[in-house]
C-alpha cells in the first residue's frame, strides 16, 4: 500500500512573485512554502551585488514504505531551525562589519571620560543656572581639572570660592569719571533703544552736580573732584529730538536738579555748543536709541558725536536682561564709537547675569556703573566686582574673603583717579 511522503525544494527568483509562479509551475498547486528570505547574489568582492528571493518549501509525493507524519513534522522543524540559525549568523556578521568600520574613529566624549566628580557637576550646574556662556563654562571646568586634585574636588566650599575668585578676576572695572584738566569733560552715552540711557544720564547728572541736591551727589563726585573743593558744574545735552517725549523727559529731570539742558541736531550745532561751554566741568550727552541693525542711522549719529573730538569719553549702556548672543552683537556693532566702558542697566529686572559677565570678559570690556531701578539718583552705583559676584544665584559667596581680594584692588584704582 502506498503512503503520502514529502519532497523538499528551494527556489530562487528576482522577486517574490516570480518565485511563487516558478514554484507553481514546477511543483503544482500542492506545493507549500516553509520559509522565504532576501539574499544577495553575484558581484565582485562584495560590490555590485543584486537582491534575490529564496523560497524553501515542500510538496507531497507517494512512495512505497514511506515515512510517518511524525517524520514530516520533524523535518519541517529542522528546516525552520536552520533558517533561524542562518538569520542569527547574518546579524552577527553585520555587527562584526560595523565594528570593523568604526575601528580608528574617535571615541565619543561620553565614553572617553569617566563620570565627573560630584563637586565638579555642582559647579557646572551653578554656572548654567546663572546662564554663563558654554565657552566660559568649558574654560572654567578645564581649569578646575588642571588645578584641583581629586581630594580637593570633594571640598565644595573651597571649590566654589575659588571659582568665584576666577570669575571676579575676569571682571574689569572702569575708573571713575574724571574732570578734564582743561575745558569741559564730555561724557557720551550710546546704546540701543530701550536700555534706559536718558534715565542713566539723569542719574549721573544728579551724582556729579552741585551740592544742595544731597550728600550723595557730593560723595559720588569725589572720584572726579576729590573730597575738597567746589562741586562740579554739570550740563546736559541731548541729540534725541526724534523720540516722542524724549526731550521733555530729560528737561523734567534737569529742572528738578537745576541742571541746564540743551538739544542739538547736527555736528555743527554740537561743536558750537561745546565751544561755548568751556567753563563747564562735565557735559553729559544723551543720544538717540538705535537698533544695532540700523547701521545707517548709527553712522549718522556717530557723525554728530565726532564733533566732540577725541577727548570725549564714550560709554555703552546695555540692559542686563539682554541674552548673551545679542549682548555680543551690540558690543561689536557699537565698536566704531570707540566706547571705553559699559554701563549695565535694569539689573533689577533679572536674576542671572552670567551671560553679561561671559561676553564682557571674552571681549575684555570693563564696567563703569550699575543701574538697578528708575529712581534718580538712588538706583545707580559704581560698578564693583563684589557687587556683580553677590548678584550670582546659588553661590554661597564668602563675602569677607572676596572683599579683601577685590575691594582693595578697587580702592587702589579709585585713589589713582581721585
Amino acid at each position: 500500500m502506498m503512503e503520502k511522503d514529502i519532497s523538499y525544494f528551494t527556489i530562487e527568483a528576482p522577486t517574490p512573485r516570480e518565485a511563487l509562479e516558478r514554484m507553481r509551475r514546477q511543483y503544482g498547486a500542492e506545493a507549500k512554502i516553509l520559509t522565504h528570505k532576501t539574499v544577495r547574489r553575484g558581484g565582485l568582492l562584495g560590490l555590485f551585488t543584486r537582491e534575490a528571493v529564496e523560497v524553501t518549501g515542500y510538496v507531497p509525493r507517494v512512495q512505497a514504505g514511506g515515512r510517518k507524519r511524525e517524520d514530516v513534522e520533524e523535518a519541517k522543524k529542522k528546516i525552520l531551525a536552520d533558517a533561524r540559525r542562518e538569520q542569527a549568523l547574518q546579524l552577527i556578521l553585520k555587527e562584526i562589519q560595523t565594528l570593523k568600520e568604526n575601528m580608528g574613529r574617535p571615541v565619543p566624549l561620553a565614553y572617553a571620560r569617566p563620570q565627573a566628580p560630584a563637586g565638579l557637576t555642582r559647579i557646572e550646574d551653578l554656572l548654567r543656572l546663572n546662564e554663563f556662556a558654554p565657552a566660559f563654562i568649558e574654560e572654567t571646568v578645564d581649569r578646575i581639572r588642571r588645578e584641583f586634585s581629586l581630594e580637593d574636588l570633594d571640598n565644595f566650599p573651597l571649590l566654589q570660592s575659588t571659582v568665584l575668585e576666577w570669575i571676579g578676576a575676569r571682571i574689569r572695572i572702569h575708573a571713575p569719571l574724571e574732570a578734564a584738566r582743561k575745558g569741559a569733560k564730555v561724557f557720551i552715552l550710546v546704546g540701543p533703544t530701550g536700555v534706559g540711557k536718558t534715565t542713566t544720564i539723569a542719574k549721573l547728572a544728579a551724582i556729579y552736580s552741585v551740592g544742595a541736591r544731597g550728600a550723595q551727589g557730593a560723595q559720588g563726585a569725589q572720584g572726579a573732584q576729590g573730597a575738597q573743593g567746589p562741586p562740579p558744574h554739570v550740563k546736559i545735552v541731548t541729540i534725541d529730538n526724534y523720540r516722542i517725549g524724549a526731550l521733555k523727559q530729560i528737561e523734567t529731570y534737569a529742572e528738578i536738579m537745576r541742571v541746564p539742558v540743551a538739544c542739538v541736531e547736527t555736528a555743527g550745532e554740537f561743536k558750537k555748543y561745546l565751544a561755548l561751554a568751556q567753563e563747564t566741568d562735565f557735559i553729559l550727552v544723551d543720544t538717540i536709541g538705535r537698533s544695532p541693525r540700523d547701521l545707517t542711522k548709527l553712522g549718522e549719529m556717530k557723525g554728530v558725536l565726532d564733533a566732540a573730538g577725541t577727548l570725549a569719553e564714550i560709554q555703552l549702556a546695555v540692559s542686563a536682561t539682554t541674552k548673551a548672543s545679542d549682548v555680543a552683537e551690540i558690543l561689536k556693532t557699537f565698536e566704531p564709537f570707540k566706547y571705553q566702558a559699559v554701563i549695565l542697566t535694569k539689573l533689577d529686572e533679572t536674576l542671572r547675569i552670567g551671560n553679561l559677565i561671559s561676553v564682557l570678559a571674552g571681549l575684555g570690556k570693563p564696567v563703569s556703573f550699575i543701574a538697578d531701578g528708575q529712581s534718580v539718583p538712588q538706583d545707580i552705583e559704581r560698578a564693583s566686582v563684589l557687587r556683580l559676584l553677590m548678584n550670582l544665584e546659588g553661590f554661597q559667596c564668602p563675602r569677607e574673603r572676596l572683599e579683601k581680594l577685590f575691594g582693595k584692588r578697587e580702592k587702589i584704582a579709585d585713589a589713582l583717579w581721585s
